[in-house]
């Protein structure tokens, strides 16, 4: 299957669902908005599943199912990196950014999201149901096809950047953000999804091809940015601190070389 088998489903569909979204005025969350928010949602497991069967049959999906649920392929070490990475991160690049004068109050901790119900609930959600879907297609099967074609960063690369383009029309969903800290902008946040594709492809790789280890990462992500508050002038700010994290990455990638048959077999 070409590399661009798996876009052309991916965006494909999503965006022939959510086109009515973007036309409306009423929220995201509303019926029939959400309907078709959900529907268009489940682009990326639709094609990863579709281009599993086609390219390997039921054998692949098995394999992506294994890689989904077997907690043995997440050493103790990188457990532990994944659990960690994220709030280490924001909050070394919170204290750059209050030491630099960036901003006077980077972080505002929201106690909400872990002890209101309904706002964990939601965050819960957001931070690994929503990942869920979106892991199982974009690294249990995509990655894995672009990784046998080229390297880890240009794989990782092209993932991003296709990632990037699903997530643009997040930005004009009517009240998507409503119930969140979060208020993105284009011209910084499709950078850092590429970005964090190649730190997230460094997991993958470096926990036997674990969807289940870069779902916990992804949504760790998330939610950590939610729980810290970040200051809206700190987003433009992890763009740089992300850039300098994925380019350590690349760098030990070149010094390296790891290739896609030196990772364990599915």
């Amino acid at each position: 299957m070409r590399p661009w088998g798996f876009p052309l489903i991916y965006l494909g569909w999503a965006f022939v669902f959510w086109a009515p979204i973007l036309v409306s005025e009423t929220s995201v969350w509303s019926f029939p908005n959400v309907l078709f928010f959900l529907v268009g949602g489940a682009s990326p497991l639709l094609a990863g599943v579709t281009l599993a069967l086609l390219t390997g049959g039921t054998e692949r999906l098995r394999g992506m199912w294994r890689r989904l649920t077997d907690v043995q392929r997440i050493s103790p070490k990188w457990l532990v990196t994944i659990l960690l990475f994220w709030p280490a991160f924001n909050l070394l690049v919170a204290g750059a950014a209050l030491a630099l004068g960036v901003s006077d109050r980077p972080l505002d901790i929201v106690w909400g999201v872990l002890t209101d119900p309904e706002t964990l609930a939601f965050m819960l959600v957001l931070s690994f149901v929503f990942p869920l879907v979106e892991e199982i297609g974009l690294r249990g099967y995509y990655l894995d096809a672009l990784q046998e074609r080229f390297s880890p960063t240009v794989a990782g690369l092209i993932n991003g950047g296709t990632w990037a383009v699903w997530h643009a029309p997040f930005v004009y969903f009517p009240g998507y953000y409503a119930n969140t800290t979060f208020n993105p902008e284009l011209w910084w946040w499709l950078p850092s999804i590429v970005l964090q594709t190649l730190l997230i492809v460094w997991v993958y790789n470096n926990t036997q091809r674990s969807v289940l280890a870069v779902l916990l990462f992804h949504g760790l992500m998330n939610l950590t940015g939610e729980f810290l508050g970040l200051a809206p002038e700190m987003f433009p700010f992890l763009l740089v601190g992300t850039a300098l994290a994925a380019m350590a990455v690349v760098v030990s990638w070149r010094r390296s070389q790891p290739t896609v048959s030196s990772l364990p077999a599915r």
